[in-house]
């Protein structure tokens, strides 16, 4: 059994897809075992996208995922992280 993270982008909240990926990732035999909603500030941002900060988008992508709430769930299941880069 593994685990993974999963980030619901501003534009997947705003657009109120949450319940629809939720479904889509448990039709597909993963399992949520936390959630939240959450508004990252800008420093939060660019210290999860740390490993970018090099990378010509790093600040367009931290002032992305600063911009609104996004939702971060862990999903539970067999060969979860292979699963979860198949379905995206």
């Amino acid at each position: 059994m593994e685990r993974t993270l999963v980030l619901i982008k501003p534009d997947g909240v705003s657009r109120n897809l949450i319940g629809k990926i939720i479904a889509h990732f448990e039709e597909n035999g993963l399992r949520v075992v936390a959630l939240k909603k959450v508004r990252l500030t800008k420093e939060q941002a660019k210290a999860f996208y740390i490993v970018h900060k090099e990378r010509p988008f790093y600040e367009d992508l931290t002032d992305y995922m600063s911009s609104g709430a996004i939702v971060a769930m862990v999903l539970e299941g067999e060969n979860a992280i292979a699963k979860v880069r198949e379905l995206m």
